[in-house]
Order: structure tokens, then sequence, then C-alpha cells
């Protein structure tokens, strides 16, 4: 090949190579189409862990989109009210909600399910069980027929069992007792003579303040602390044997859903599994100095008494039966994550729990 002959058909070459590069970009910039969402926080943005998941959420989706997809995060009550973020969504007023499924216990038993129930997984198992075990599948059967898909989002692992103003000993020190508790584990409890309060995490410190409650759970020490309980009842129980490992969830509208090209709903996907790790990861790094700080301040510190926590189990065993008895649905979602129990603490108990023991033995004999 002369010279003349091959720069001619390099040149050609080259203007194919360029006509390319310019095509190119409007097929990136179609699969990148814009698309403004607004997601309303189950909880006061003063919650830097619990409502910042949704903030890493929306971040992160922006960065895959070159923020094309932007979410907008609101913190409960500035547009949506705490407790109102499935209706919300489920009528379209907003697109998404990242919230606890079991505020919905109310609507149907089932809901309850996408959060946690009492005496059921830890967060370990709790994805496990989401994840591989069929569960989110399930959930989302539930789910669509409330105009919604929902992906986890986030998890507290076990909580602390709340706040009183006075030790609790004892069922019987549980008659008539006024204490705000979240989702199923009011159900349950009632079954003892406590009376549940549903209250939004922002009005329970008021609340406790003015006497109008006895107690109240919420999280853990790092979000107890920084709305106060502490201040106004000093005897903190654990564990909170109704949330052993709460997940959060994105709630998302479902014709909402159906209008994002296939690539952003994986990106959604993935965005929201990296906020269900990090708000774990951030939990398990600011509740132990929290704890500290607390326990400095005059905290005082209680385990539920084993009469407390067998009376507990047996009520919540008895009321799942019941449940199952009459709505379908929940038994479906009860047997599979039951299910699941059944396996997840016959290898936790030889794995997580003998290792864990033996580590906190060490921490007690001054070791670590």
């Amino acid at each position: 090949m002369d010279r003349r002959s091959f720069i001619k058909k390099a040149g050609v070459a080259g203007a194919g190579v360029a006509a390319s590069t310019v095509l190119a970009a409007p097929a990136i910039a179609q699969s990148n189409p814009k698309f403004t969402w607004r997601c309303s926080s189950g909880f006061p943005k003063a919650l830097d862990t619990i409502y910042g998941a949704a903030e890493v959420f929306a971040q992160a989706v922006a960065e895959a989109t070159d923020g094309n997809f932007e979410i907008q995060v609101f913190g409960a009550g500035e547009i949506v009210g705490a407790l109102e973020g499935a209706d919300a969504v489920r009528d379209g007023t907003i697109e998404m909600a990242h919230t606890a499924s079991y505020y919905f216990f109310g609507k149907d038993p089932s809901w309850a399910f996408g959060t946690g129930v009492p005496f059921g997984l830890n967060q370990r198992m709790t994805n496990a069980w989401l994840y591989e075990g069929g569960g989110l599948d399930l959930l989302n059967e539930f789910y669509a027929a409330n105009n919604m898909i929902c992906y986890p989002a986030g998890n507290t692992g076990a909580q602390m069992g709340g706040w009183f103003r006075k030790e609790i000993n004892t069922v019987a020190d549980l008659q008539g007792l006024k204490f705000r508790i979240g989702g199923f584990g009011g159900r349950i409890i009632s079954e003892l003579g406590v009376v549940p309060q549903n209250i939004p995490g922002g009005d329970i410190y008021a609340a406790l303040e003015r006497g109008t409650i006895d107690g109240a759970e919420f999280v853990g020490p790092y979000d107890d602390a920084k709305l106060g309980f502490n201040k106004v009842a000093p005897y903190c129980y654990y564990p909170g044997w109704w949330e052993g490992g709460v997940t959060l969830m994105n709630m998302i509208n479902l014709d909402k859903w159906n209008e994002l090209p296939n690539n952003y709903k994986g990106i959604v996907k993935s965005a929201s599994a990296l906020a269900n790790s990090v708000m774990m990861a951030r939990y398990d790094t600011l509740n132990p100095a929290a704890l500290k700080q607390l326990v400095s301040e005059g905290t005082q510190l209680r385990p539920y008494s084993r009469e407390i926590l067998e009376a507990c189990f047996d009520a919540a065993t008895k009321v799942y039966g019941q449940i199952s008895a009459e709505n379908p649905q929940f038994k479906k979602l009860h047997d599979s994550y039951m299910g699941y129990r059944g396996d997840g603490y016959l290898w936790f108990q030889l794995s997580e729990y003998s290792f864990d023991t033996f580590m906190m033995l060490q921490q007690r004999g001054g070791k670590l």
C-alpha cells in the first residue's frame, strides 16, 4: 500500500470513528433521561442516621445518573406526616417514601413484616430472608396491591427496649403502663396490660416530659440521646424484643416505578442496598460512644427480666396464630419469615453467638 492510499483509507476510518463518537453522545443522553422525585422520610432531619439513609440513597442515584435522576428528600412533616407515607405513595401524592413499613400495621398486620416483628429476625437474618430467602418477592406481592414496590434501604440492628420513669421488674409492673411503641410490638405488649401509644419520633420527648406517657421506645443510644429521652426517663431497658433487626423500606409508587428505564430501576435497587449497608454501619459506629455517654450522665441500664421476656414471647406466638387463622396474606408471610427464623438461629448459635460470647468474656476479663 502506497503512502497516499494509506492516508486516504486512514482518513475514511478516522472519519468513521469520529462519526461514531458524535453519534454516541445522544445515545448516552437518551439512556439518562431527566427525572425529579420527592421522597418523604418517616423521621426528622435531626436524626442523621435514620433520616440520613435516605440522603445516602438519593446521592448514590444522582451520582450514577450524572445528576439526571434527582430525588429530593424531605423530613417527616415537611410535605407528608411521619405516619402518612404509605398512603401518600399509594395515591401518587409523592413518588416515594423512606419509612418503616410496620407503621401501617393498623391497615393490615402483613405490613409489619417489611420492617420486622416481635421475636423475629436479627439484622443479618433479615437481609438473608429478604434478599435470598424469597422474603422481598413475597412482600412485593403484598405491596403491589397497594400500588407500590419496595426495597430495603436501612437497618438499625437490634434496638433498645425503651425508657421508663420507674423500674419495670415484673409482668405486674406493665399493667396500665402508657408506652410509646410502634408497629406490631404494641399489639403484643397490650396482651400484658400495656396501653400502647403510636407517637411520631419527633413528638416523643414532649409526651414524656408532660407525663402523658410513662415510657417510650424509639431506636437506640445515639438517636435516643439526640432526642433527650434520658433527661425525662432515667431507666433504659434492653433488649428491644419487638425490634431485633428493623428494616427501613424505600416505598415507591408503582406507576412512577414503571415509568423508569431499566437502567434507572437497577440504580434504585443498588442505591437502596447501599443505604441498607451504610445505615447499619453508622449505628454500629455511633451507638457504643453514645451508650457510654448516657451512662456517664446517669442513665440506669436494666435488662428485661426473664419473666417479662417469656410472657411477651408467649403472647407473640399466640397472636401470630390468631391472625394467621383469619388473614391468609399474613400467614403466607409469617410462615416464610418464621420458617427462616428456625434455620437462622440454628446456624447463628454455632457461629456468631459462640464467637461473640467468647469475645465478650474476654472484654469482661479486661483483655479487650
